[in-house]
């Protein structure tokens, strides 16, 4: 099983909500609800590129560098203010862990910032964690799903990644894992599931999501 961290196992999309409207303020102009969106998941410098396209910023020479050090520095104040795990999460986690399941987290978030998040969900569920500053390409690359799944041994044929963002399950999808799609928009093949569906989740819960078309 291969877990998106944010917006998927912890509430922490909020509070990168916050902060790339903060970000978009300093730059010019508060993005708007659907720019945010495109936003979700991606990798810094193209979160970046969107703001600055809507804002009409001309980026200057260390420009990405700064600002992504502001983002971080921010991101860090928000995560300090306390961090709040899904609903349902700890239940399925639990589940899996006991079961033998191999686990790992594929996250854009660089390895600086996941950390404190990986710390708190608690390192002890995954075989390995991969972050947005450890591959060549982040997500929607398939990259980072490539590397999750052969961390645990696995072929992503025999993967189930659980997403929230579109970018994080084109991603998925294109490195060849089965995707459960915790969002408003699940495209195909991706499978929509609820925080409510983990809740309750059981084992044969698990393998009948593995077997969804």
């Amino acid at each position: 099983m291969l877990w998106d961290m944010d917006g998927t196992l912890i509430n922490t999309e909020p509070l990168w909500a916050q902060a790339t409207f903060e970000l978009s303020e300093f730059l010019g102009k508060r993005l708007s609800a659907e720019e945010r969106r495109k936003a979700e998941g991606v990798s810094f410098p193209t979160a970046l590129s969107i703001i600055t396209t809507w804002t009409g910023y001309s980026l200057q020479p260390g420009d990405t560098e700064r600002l992504k050090r502001w983002m971080q520095e921010r991101m860090q104040q928000l995560l300090g203010q306390g961090i709040e795990l899904n609903p349902g999460i700890r239940h399925v986690l639990d589940i899996l862990r006991d079961h033998g399941i191999p686990m790992a987290i594929a996250t854009n978030t660089e390895r600086a910032l996941a950390q404190t998040c990986i710390d708190f969900i608690g390192n002890d569920y995954f075989q390995a964690t991969v972050t947005g500053d450890e591959v060549s390409n982040p997500k929607p690359a398939p990259d980072m799903y490539l590397k999750a799944a052969q961390l645990v041994g696995a072929e992503p044929s025999r993967c189930i990644a659980v997403e929230d963002s579109q970018a994080g399950m084109q991603a998925a999808i294109r490195a060849g894992a089965r995707v459960l799609g915790l969002a408003d928009y699940v495209p195909k093949p991706a499978t929509r599931i609820t925080f409510s569906d983990l809740q309750s989740a059981t084992l044969h819960d698990v393998a009948r999501w593995y077997s969804a078309p």
